[in-house]
């Protein structure tokens, strides 16, 4: 029987190397332009995209390959077999990028001693529950790492900080509660963090500061229900930020300060019942706005109002909208504005007033204000009335004094002259 001990070490020692090393393709390349008559950059081509198909590596890296060979002559299509012998100097002396595949493994910690040219490390589907500065300390050269559908509960301080090239993080679907406070550290050229389906519940600024160039952000399906003012300020190139799925109930004026280049935000399925006037008005940038599936009953116009953009996408179904007039002319305003467009307007549902539950949004919208403005109607009618009427009746009591006047004696002077 094994102890704990030996399968920690015997998992640390899997060799999770690529299946075909990228020194071997490029000397299976130059044995095949060795034996054409006419060594050109097609050949080259010819000869990566049969042995791309035999060894069932994607197009792209040989795309990737394509370009560092052209890179390495002055002429692609008249070189020497003494610049072929650079070449293969620089690929094997230096090394050229690795594809480490170490997936579904049942791997507890990450392996030891992995090539420090690794450019995409695949650790999904294992059984990983930390991560600590020592388990990518060597790989500088790395630019994708996939950790997806692991047991990942604790991401040490400086877990990431040798990873200055790292452009893609995936850590979806693990444990994670929290973000240590220098989770980013290290990160300064991360464009893609994928934390999806974790436990996060919240979110601050200093966990993600050092992040400048990341352009696609995906918290969703976490149970966040508070958000620092302003954790996403230091993300001036965000174009996608995906908070789906988690239990916001409101949001506040500084949540997405600073965010000018955004294009998608997705606030759908949360429980979010008010929206703050100034929340999205730094948002020159954003194309679709995503609120369905929470609790808004009603909506102010000048949040709107306030997203000065080219064109902007909302989607606003699944709430339980009190149709009233208030409603209706919201959305009546918000239509008129050129660049906003609400593309579910005819999916809307009414939950109140009771009489209207059910009932679809856009089939009663024109009799929302008919009994608000027969309302007004049947008071104005009522004052005027009551106007007209005070004034005949003043009029009335006008004449009758005058008449009375006239029948009355003139007094003394009346009396002596008969």
């Amino acid at each position: 029987m094994t102890s704990d001990t030996d399968d920690v070490r015997a998992a640390a020692d899997v060799s999770c190397q690529p299946p075909i090393s990228w020194q071997l393709l490029t000397i299976d390349v130059w044995a095949r332009a060795r034996t054409s008559i006419a060594f050109n950059c097609r050949s080259i081509g010819r000869g990566l995209v049969s042995i791309c198909e035999r060894h069932q590596i994607p197009w792209t890296m040989a795309d990737l390959f394509f370009k560092v060979a052209t890179f390495c002559f002055d002429d692609c299509f008249a070189h020497s077999w003494h610049s072929l012998d650079e070449l293969q100097e620089v690929v094997t002396g230096n090394g050229f990028p690795f594809t480490v595949e170490c997936r579904g493994q049942e791997l507890l910690i990450v392996p030891h001693n992995l090539p420090h040219s690794t450019w995409m490390l695949d650790l999904r589907h294992n059984n990983l529950s930390r991560l600590e500065p020592a388990s990518f300390q060597s790989l500088w050269s790395l630019r994708i790492l996939l950790l997806s559908d692991n047991q990942i509960e604790v991401v040490i301080a400086r877990s990431f900080r040798s990873l200055g090239f790292l452009e893609r993080l995936d850590l979806s679907n693990n444990l994670l509660s929290s973000l240590p406070h220098d989770f980013s550290r290290g990160l300064g050229s991360l464009r893609e963090l994928r934390v999806p389906s974790n436990r996060l519940t919240a979110l601050n600024y200093e966990s993600l500061r050092h992040m400048e160039s990341l352009e696609k952000l995906d918290l969703s399906k976490n149970y966040l229900s508070s958000i620092e003012q302003g954790a996403f300020r230091g993300l001036s190139r965000l174009r996608h930020l995906h908070l789906q799925s988690n239990l916001l109930d409101s949001v506040r004026g500084g949540y997405f300060f600073m965010l000018q280049n955004l294009e998608l935000l997705d606030l759908s399925d949360n429980n979010i019942s008010s929206i703050a006037v100034e929340s999205f008005t730094s948002l020159h940038s954003l194309r679709l706005l995503s609120l369905s599936d929470n609790q808004l009953s009603h909506l102010k116009f000048k949040t709107f109002l306030n997203l000065q953009t080219p064109s902007t996408h909302i989607q606003v179904s699944g709430n339980p909208w009190i149709c009233d007039c208030d409603l209706q002319r919201v959305f009546g305003k918000i239509t008129s504005v050129r660049h906003l467009h609400i593309d579910d307007y005819d999916n809307l549902t009414c939950a109140g007033p009771p009489q209207l539950s059910g009932a679809a949004l856009v089939s009663v919208d024109n009799q929302l204000c008919v009994a608000e403005t027969a309302t007004v109607l049947v008071i104005t009618i009522t004052v005027l009335v009551t106007v007209i009427a005070a004034i005949v009746m003043a009029e009335r009591n006008r004449k009758k004094n005058q008449e009375k006047n006239w029948n009355e004696p003139d007094g003394p002077f009346e009396t002596q002259d008969k």
